[in-house]
């Protein structure tokens, strides 16, 4: 799946909001976003770049996106959140809330 520049700051946005979010950063999580990097091509500037976007710009381009996109996207946050071995519960919090704010379809 390709995403566009807007995309993949938005992406990158959520899925280091989630490495974050545990106040932990595990050697598994940062192996986890090496693999990321070459999967959907960025490079750590690009994180830089991310964390500039604010959560209310990040949100708007995440619910832009189409679903088969919102998908991918959710995927890579549960993949992110889980990377550990421990999907807990701040985790779990804000990916759902990604989730539902970006418009993803929980049904599927």
């Amino acid at each position: 799946m390709t995403f566009n520049l807007a995309e993949k700051l938005a992406i990158i946005k959520a899925i280091d909001e989630v490495l974050l979010a545990d106040g932990k950063i595990r050697e598994s999580e940062v192996d986890f976003l090496e693999e990321l990097m070459k999967v959907i091509k960025f490079d750590y500037a690009l994180i830089r770049d991310a964390r500039e976007v604010t959560a209310k710009e990040a949100i708007a381009i995440l619910k832009a996106m189409s679903d088969e996109k919102k998908r991918g996207m959710a995927l890579l946050l549960r993949e992110m959140a889980n990377s550990d071995g421990e999907f807990n519960a701040r985790e779990y919090d804000l990916v759902l809330k990604l989730l539902l704010e970006s418009g993803v379809d929980l049904r599927d």
